[in-house]
């Protein structure tokens, strides 16, 4: 892995919702509120040294089309460790693009 800039969107797979999963719970204290709907939509990545950031489109609703985009860091160096949500941009939809922040 070389770093550089961030990867192209892509569509979410099993592994980024397992992320979102896990940042949620960041999210919700930060926002002083619960989602029940938190589906990963779309992601890009950027390998950076020690790491990887990731960008996540996740949308919060059901019946309106609202998302969120999260940006998260996964340290890999020295040992793997669980994804922290680093920043965060509300009011989005799902033909937002995924653009880094």
């Amino acid at each position: 892995m070389v770093p550089g800039g961030f990867s192209d969107v892509e569509p979410a797979t099993p592994e980024v919702q397992a992320i979102a999963d896990h940042v949620k719970p960041q999210l919700e204290k930060k926002e002083n509120t619960t989602y029940k709907v938190f589906e990963a939509l779309q992601y890009r990545t950027q390998v950076v040294a020690g790491g990887i950031n990731y960008l996540i489109k996740v949308c919060i609703s059901e019946t309106e089309d609202r998302c969120v985009h999260l940006r998260m860091y996964k340290a890999l160096r020295p040992e793997p460790q669980e994804p922290s949500l680093t920043a965060y941009q509300l009011d989005k939809t799902k033909t937002d693009p995924l653009v880094p922040f």
